[in-house]
């Protein structure tokens, strides 16, 4: 009897299992929290990849796309958003089945006709047509730039939204390909490698193909569309490729050389370069700064001068491979993109870091009212708290740990943090961890006082 009680046991318990655990799906978030622009960005998955194709009719100055986005869900997603404030949508589809979507100001909600489950990978395709516009803020205007015969693109911070839908957070980077259609007496120029052009189709247009395959944030994305004379080499032993508008010649007729002769005097001083291949974009009026778009920075108007060439070149390792994660860090890009400057100038027959140093530390007044390591969003991009304080804070440092420290901070913070995210804390952290010294007294006298700081 107590054999046969066991199994009818055992078959009781085979014939009826326990229920699984029903999944719940809930929206991912509408921004990535970051404090400058909470909406920026977005919560619930990371980006792998973009596909961006598009075909560009200069008559309306007119795109016609579809952006891909291949994602891994971070949670157990029911809805999502995208950052995108571009022309009108045709269609949005989510693993290739129709999903239902809405427009909330910059966001694009997307639901999906199924959950998708934490861990899973998605394709999400928006296909959208019509005239992009830049949109503009308290730092000016950004994104998608016309020019008279087409356009170009200069997203930084919050511009990529304005031409194709996108987790614009600088914390999430991703691999692009481009597939730009324009007519075939335009150039199509973008970020990374070109793989390909097509020849012309029935309506006289040309397909152009570029790829970039190191990780990259949206706002560093670009595509360059118009007339121009392109310059192509080598430095390293990577293409150098250059362009600039006919109507800025005399402003860039050094653009291609000089930039392979600062890519390679970087390289010695900040490790090797972090992407596979470099070049510059010369394009527009200079109504919009200069960028450090990854790989092949836009120059607005024309470089200005080498220095700046210098320093759209510097942020390819200390802006773009070495990425912040939050705005309020831009200090670690345009400082030491700055001081690349005053290094420049002080190993080429200029003065040298410490004495502009000098120059900058006896001014007075406003020029210490803001603090550098957290400026506030309206003035990220102030010339004197983030760009010469952020300089300055970076030769105060080389002065107080000395050279022989300093210079194997550069390189070992460029390449440790390669094509990664890092924060003020990291940088704080490590130049300890090389000094053997307390530097929190130093870095918060420096970067969280809107004063001057004693030497």
């Amino acid at each position: 009897m107590a054999a046969l009680a066991a199994s009818l046991t055992v078959m009781a318990s085979s014939a009826a299992p326990a229920a699984a655990e029903p999944v719940t799906f809930l929206p991912g978030a509408a921004g990535a929290g970051d404090p400058y622009y909470p909406l920026q960005g977005n919560g619930g998955y990371d980006v792998g990849h973009y596909d961006l194709r598009l075909r560009f009719d200069p008559d309306g100055h007119k795109v016609d796309a579809t952006t891909t986005i291949t994602a891994i869900a971070a949670q157990n997603l029911s809805r999502f958003n995208l950052d995108f404030s571009g022309p009108s949508i045709s269609d949005v589809l989510v693993n290739g089945a129709r999903a239902a979507y809405r427009r909330d100001g910059q966001e694009l909600v997307v639901t999906p006709p199924n959950g998708l489950r934490s861990g899973s990978t998605f394709t999400v395709a928006v296909s959208y047509a019509g005239a992009p516009k830049a949109v503009s803020d308290a730092t000016g205007e950004q994104g998608w730039i016309r020019t008279k015969d087409g356009a170009y693109v200069a997203s930084q911070p919050d511009g990529a939204r304005s031409w194709f839908p996108a987790d614009d957070s600088p914390a999430d980077k991703a691999t692009f390909s481009f597939r730009v259609s324009a007519p075939g007496d335009l150039t199509v120029l973008a970020n990374g490698e070109r793989t390909g052009t097509g020849g012309a189709d029935a309506d006289g247009y040309r397909t152009t193909r570029w790829e970039m395959r190191q990780p990259m944030a949206p706002y560093l994305a670009t595509v360059a569309i118009g007339r121009f004379v392109v310059s192509e080499g080598t430095v390293d032993g990577m293409p150098n490729v250059t362009a600039y508008d006919p109507s800025l010649a005399d402003e860039s007729k050094d653009l291609h050389d000089f930039t392979a002769k600062a890519v390679a005097w970087e390289t010695g001083l900040f490790g090797p370069y972090p992407f596979s291949s470099t070049g510059g974009i010369a394009d527009g009026d200079g109504s919009v700064t200069a960028l450090e778009t990854q790989g092949r920075p836009v120059y607005s108007g024309g470089p200005t001068d080498d220095l700046e060439i210098v320093h759209e070149l510097a942020h390819q390792w200390f802006g773009d491979s070495v990425g912040v994660r939050s705005w309020r860090d831009i200090w670690l890009n345009e400082g030491f993109a700055t001081y690349a400057e005053w290094l420049y100038q002080e190993q080429h027959g200029g003065p040298t870091a410490k004495k502009i140093f000098d120059r900058h530390y006896r001014k007075t007044g406003h020029f210490w009212n803001l603090k550098t390591g957290d400026p506030g969003q309206a003035h990220m991009f102030d010339e004197h708290a983030v760009y010469l304080r952020g300089a300055m804070t970076v030769q105060a440092l080389r002065t107080k740990i000395g050279d022989k420290v300093f210079f194997p901070l550069l390189k070992t913070w460029a390449q440790g943090n390669r094509h990664g995210t890092a924060t003020t804390a990291d940088f704080v952290a490590l130049a300890e961890r090389l000094s053997g010294q307390n530097l929190r007294p130093f870095f918060d006298a420096w970067l969280y006082q809107a004063k001057k700081p004693r030497l």
